[in-house]
């Protein structure tokens, strides 16, 4: 046919419409009276399509819509007379176009959910495990020879010792290293064209978590809902698997679905179609980027054949400090809040996570909007989790312990996240809080809403601000219930439930909600508790708790953050000596400035001082034009939707 000669889409349209036999073509017209448009394009009235031949009806339709308008408007015509083979050609002289189309859309995606982010980004560690190392027992600390630090735009490249590109990458890290950022950085970075140009026709980011809200467990429902658009030419785009890149960020948060009961172990629908990718079933030659906690490796590696492990680990002492400084608008609050964590070695570590440390700093912040001497001292990341809840929580009455203001809440969330936990759900509809006496809005420092188109309705979810959030709430839940006569026994219960399930798993990582327990359950933390939480454990229940403690102390298993943790100091040190990496820019436009001019690479660079430790300088960006969520990045949901935050969010909500 014409069509395939087509130099642009309006020649393409004309000759399509052209090639159309005269029934046919009065079919089309006929549907194209009737036809639902999308919001906002006008109507076509029946009296403007009467008498027109292919040349007319093309003119009206691109004056009308526009020439991309205009082929979708007659593609969606041709699909209902079920002309595929003409809707095939028609897509293909179009496909140059659909990608612009596509990577406009995420651009603005971001644009529009991240208004304000100037584009800086803050470097993260990345390693490799040596490829003829399985990787079975990824929370055990990797060897100092055994690291190699590995850049983005090389995770699909072939080594030096081997001619074969990988073409399916798993990017490991405990909760808050900053997986899902670096994951949506780089969405939007092969947008903007500085990531992967020529590679990747179309790179696609599939939050797992969220999979469950697809209508269908189909392939081409996916890409509708990655595009953001139900008309997206899905034949066009699978033609060239090869040139495909889908991001699975988030593998250990695939949950269950809400509408289906199905057994324990048994897939949904919906796992099973990620299930396919991931095992090479389909679009064999795509390529992969999975994103999960070491936990998740044990059932992820069944699935795979043959992958390149990295693992993300990370700020340097370097990235620290300049989270410091884009989180914090006001420099003397940033140099107090740094100040306050250099002199705590516990806290300044735990800032080697991202995640924490924007914990760090949003507790921090908070203290000091209320004006309030920080006086504690974090013993570990549990005590830091505590000191931001404590901050957060609605505050006491009258100086006492109010249960509707502080407890009540406090028991709430810890039940909607043990229920969740406990089912392998992340999301929660609005109904699901109002059954935990929840109010979302005025929760805006534990919770996230993002709205979701599904089919023709748009429904507002509800998740924790971060996995590790969940876990904290879970952990405390076996200390906190609403009937206190049965908190014995129900917590005994759950605890030794916890302790089964994980000897059965045989993992080597603790999980979260373990170490979190594990943590809460020492002595001097009871006492903590009771003090900022306004509730007392009982000596039957602490007595009984005490027991279980020794049993997980018993079973040796690494904690979350034992890697990255035990690369604090020395070896991180010897492992970017020397390495000069290619910044991989990241530009937005905004309506009240102009585009960022720095650049930064994900990976570290050869700057850390090689003697003793020093007090870090903070790089001084407060009197360039920076929004204030620099670190935060691009926050992209697989949605058509935003969420909305109230005045009660801390700063920088989104979060590794």
């Amino acid at each position: 046919m014409a069509v395939t000669k087509a130099r642009n889409p309006r020649e393409a349209l004309l000759w399509a419409l052209s090639d159309l036999e005269e029934n046919d073509f009065k079919k089309l017209k006929f549907y194209l009276r009737d036809m639902t448009l999308s919001e906002g394009q006008p109507p076509l009235a029946r009296g403007e399509l009467e008498g027109l031949i292919p040349v007319d009806l093309a003119e009206l339709l691109i004056s009308k819509y526009g020439e991309k308008e205009a082929v979708k408007v007659v593609l969606k015509g041709l699909r209902v007379m079920n002309l595929l083979e003409l809707v095939d050609q028609l897509s293909h002289v179009c496909l140059h176009d659909y990608r612009e189309i596509y990577r406009e859309h995420v651009r603005c995606l971001e644009e529009w959910q991240e208004a304000g982010v100037n584009g800086r980004y803050n470097q993260v560690l990345l390693v490799a495990k040596s490829s003829s190392e399985n990787p079975e027992s990824p929370a055990h600390p990797i060897p100092e020879q055994e690291l190699d630090s590995v850049m983005v735009e090389a995770l699909f490249d072939s080594g030096e010792k081997s001619s074969l590109a990988p073409s399916l990458v798993v990017l490991q890290g405990s909760a808050g290293t900053g997986k899902t950022t670096l994951a949506r950085k780089m969405v939007l970075d092969w947008a903007t064209g500085s990531l992967y140009p020529g590679r990747f026709d179309y790179v696609f980011y599939v939050s797992c978590k969220e999979v469950v809200l697809l209508l269908e467990s189909k392939l081409e429902q996916l890409l509708f809902w990655c595009c953001g658009d139900n008309q997206a030419p899905v034949t066009e785009i699978l033609r060239q698997p090869e040139r495909l890149l889908f991001i699975l960020d988030g593998f250990d948060e695939l949950q269950r679905p809400f509408e289906e009961k199905l057994k324990k172990r048994g897939l949904s629908p919906k796992e099973s179609l990620l299930h396919l990718l991931i095992r090479r079933h389909t679009l064999p030659t795509c390529s992969l980027l999975i994103t999960t906690r070491p936990l998740a490796l044990r059932n992820l590696e069944p699935l795979l054949k043959q992958a390149r492990h990295v693992h993300i680990l990370g700020f340097s002492e370097e990235e620290r400090a300049r989270y410091f400084s884009s989180y914090f608008t006001d420099e003397k609050k940033a140099d107090s809040a740094f100040d306050i964590v250099q002199k705590n070695d516990i806290l300044y570590k735990a800032c080697q996570v991202p995640g924490i440390c924007w914990v760090v700093c949003s507790w921090l912040n908070g203290q000091m909007e209320r004006g309030k001497a920080v006086l504690e001292t974090p013993r570990n990341s549990t005590d830091i989790f505590m000191a931001y809840v404590s901050t957060f929580l609605p505050p006491v009455d009258d100086g006492g312990c109010s249960e509707f203001s502080r407890h009540r809440v406090l028991r709430s969330l810890c039940s909607l996240a043990a229920e969740g936990i406990q089912n392998q759900r992340f999301l929660f509809e609005e109904a699901e809080l109002r059954k935990h006496n929840l109010d979302g809005p005025r929760l805006a420092a534990f919770l996230s809403s993002n709205d979701y188109q599904l089919g023709l309705a748009i429904k507002k979810f509800y998740s924790f601000h971060h996995i590790s959030f969940q876990d904290f709430f879970h952990a405390m839940s076996y200390l906190v219930k609403e009937d206190q006569s049965q908190l014995g026994k129900e917590s005994r219960r759950g605890v030794q439930r916890l302790l089964e399930a994980k000897e059965q798993e045989g993992n080597d990582e603790m999980t979260l909600t373990m170490q979190f327990l594990l943590d809460i359950l020492k002595k001097d933390s009871f006492l903590n508790l009771e003090l900022k939480f306004c509730f007392r454990i009982s000596p039957c229940l602490a007595q009984d708790l005490k027991h279980f403690k020794e049993q997980m102390e018993s079973m040796k298993h690494n904690r979350t953050w034992d890697l990255e943790f035990s690369l604090y100091e020395a070896k991180i040190k010897n492992l970017v000596k020397g390495i000069q990496m290619n910044d991989v820019s990241f530009k937005i436009k905004h309506s009240n400035e102009k585009k960022s001019q720095s650049q930064n690479s994900f990976s570290v660079k050869s700057s850390l001082s090689h003697g003793p430790k020093e007090k870090q300088k903070r790089p001084s960006v407060h009197g360039q034009k920076e929004g204030k969520d620099n670190i935060a990045g691009t926050h992209k949901e697989a949605s058509t939707g935003k969420g909305r935050g109230t005045e009660e969010t801390p700063k920088n909500t989104y979060i590794y």
